[in-house]
């Protein structure tokens, strides 16, 4: 498949391009200024015929300092990308567009597991956004063919230290004696992005146009085990603190997924243990903090 890609250059389209090149298709990177329509209508003319698009480009931080751009460039930007697509003669436009949500959308949702028929009730900028966006690109569903993906947390080599589990191993890798970190008793689904992306690239063959798929698997862990993992990885004991100021007032305590309608559209999802992806993890910073100029 020749596939385009927003985002490439982010934490999950960079791998994404990895998993893709690995099973021979050819993954272009489609880097656009979201915002720009006729720039976005411009690139997408320019980039000519594909046989998929998968749209990974988004501010995805949940603590992002500007509000707005939440939805100029999630929502609004989302949009841009989609009307330049249905602008494309119908031999060329892609028989299948993924847009990459978020199970953020689902908010402090009483149900667990939670199942793509749970109504969205989101309690952040970043989730508003995101099902803004579902329901923008929804509106395009009658004439392109869109999956939308909904990945519960996922976690990676290369993944910004502004999220959690980076956070964890980069103090644990430099043998830190604390850290500060916020509620300690939230609960998530901390899959590895390998597994994200290869759903992904299944979705663009089996998905069916018009749905919405959770990509999880129905398996969370609370904070103290993955200290008790990457502890148990390093051999290193870490002073945990509590800062208020790391505290959100709007978040969502549980986030778990039903991975149901996922494994019987593309099959089994392949097994990337925690523990495992949190020793290549640790493997990359070590890498990383060797290769650094002294």
């Amino acid at each position: 498949m020749r596939i385009l890609l927003t985002g490439a250059s982010g934490f999950t389209g960079r791998h994404f391009q990895q998993v893709a090149t690995g099973y021979g298709h050819e993954a272009v990177d489609l880097s656009i200024d979201l915002t720009d329509a006729s720039a976005v209508a411009r690139a997408v003319e320019r980039a000519g015929p594909c046989d998929a698009l998968v749209h990974l480009a988004a501010i995805s931080f949940v603590g992002h300092a500007d509000e707005s751009a939440f939805y100029a460039v999630n929502t609004v930007g989302t949009t841009n990308l989609l009307r330049a697509f249905d602008a494309l003669s119908v031999t060329s436009r892609p028989r299948k567009l993924l847009i990459a949500s978020s199970a953020n959308v689902y908010g402090n949702c009483p149900q667990s597991p939670i199942t793509e028929t749970q109504s969205p009730a989101p309690v952040n900028h970043y989730a508003a956004s995101k099902l803004a966006m579902e329901q923008m690109a929804m509106t395009f569903a009658d004439r392109l063919p869109i999956v939308i993906t909904r990945p519960f947390n996922y976690t990676g080599p290369g993944q910004a230290p502004s999220f959690l589990i980076p956070k964890l191993v980069d103090h644990f890798a430099r043998r830190a004696p604390a850290i500060e970190l916020g509620n300690l008793h939230v609960e998530r689904e901390f899959n590895d992005v390998r597994m994200v992306c290869e759903a992904y690239l299944r979705l663009l063959d089996d998905g069916e146009s018009g749905q919405i798929y959770n990509v999880c698997t129905g398996t969370v862990f609370s904070l103290q085990q993955v200290l008790d993992m990457l502890g148990a990885i390093t051999g290193h004991d870490i002073d945990v603190r509590v800062n208020p100021a790391f505290v959100r007032a709007s978040e969502v305590h549980q986030l778990c997924g039903a991975p149901e309608k996922l494994i019987n559209c593309i099959g089994p999802l392949p097994a990337y243990p925690l523990s495992n992806c949190l020793s290549v993890m640790l493997q990359a910073h070590a890498a990383q903090t060797q290769s650094a100029p002294r």
